[in-house]
């Protein structure tokens, strides 16, 4: 009897130990997501690493990304990537090739404009370390999907603890997979054209662009 109320009271200790855990997470979360939302605009600069220990293979190159609501625009690989609200405009210089097609509907899918706001819905929350990288407290957020049909395994949120601004995601696939992405400059509200997100496609054409609708 004696080893049984043990049990139960261990049990009982951990599960309010997760669920403070949790609900502190949680918090945490919801204060970036207010303020990341607040944004009239949003400029980073990033790096993105991909990684997989099983394969030896390592990649690293660098990105910039403009969001304003849903709208984005992204450089990364050598190729600009357009939302204008509407349609996907995928733009490769070296091919003078211009993708243009429906947004994904993945459920899954993390797409820039939700690359600082993704983790909101859908995902369980766990308080995980803090680090001081380069002098900056980064409190990490441990994600787990809701769906256990997702090939994600876990991500890793860090946060930095005195702006609230993500500086770090870190996500690790079911097949060994790690991508990481960090943001070196975070700023915020700056003027922007108002044709930015709007493609010009008779300016393709005309530079000899292939346009392909799909």
């Amino acid at each position: 009897m004696l080893k049984k109320t043990l049990f139960l009271a261990l049990v009982c200790i951990a599960f309010n130990g997760f669920a403070q855990s949790s609900q502190k997470a949680k918090a945490l979360l919801d204060e970036v997501y207010n303020k990341v939302t607040a944004y009239d605009n949003i400029q980073i600069d990033f790096v993105y690493a991909l990684e997989n220990t099983e394969a030896n293979t390592k990649s690293e190159t660098k990105g910039k990304a403009i969001l304003q609501g849903d709208d984005y625009l992204v450089d990364l690989f050598g190729s600009q990537q357009l939302f204008d609200g509407n349609l996907v405009y995928t733009i490769v210089p070296d091919n003078e090739e211009v993708t243009i097609e429906a947004p994904s509907e993945g459920e899954n899918t993390v797409t820039p404009s939700k690359m600082l706001t993704f983790y909101k819905e859908d995902h369980n929350y766990e308080w995980d370390i803090l680090q001081n990288i380069k002098g900056r407290k980064i409190q990490f957020i441990k994600l787990v999907p809701i769906d256990t049909n997702t090939e994600i395994k876990t991500i890793l949120l860090g946060i930095d603890a005195e702006t609230k601004h993500i500086h770090k995601l870190i996500e690790t696939g079911k097949n060994g997979t790690k991508t990481t992405i960090t943001v070196n400059s975070f700023k915020t509200d700056q003027p922007l054209s108002k044709s930015l997100f709007t493609f010009d496609e008779a300016k393709y054409k005309n530079d000899g662009y292939y346009i392909i609708r799909n």
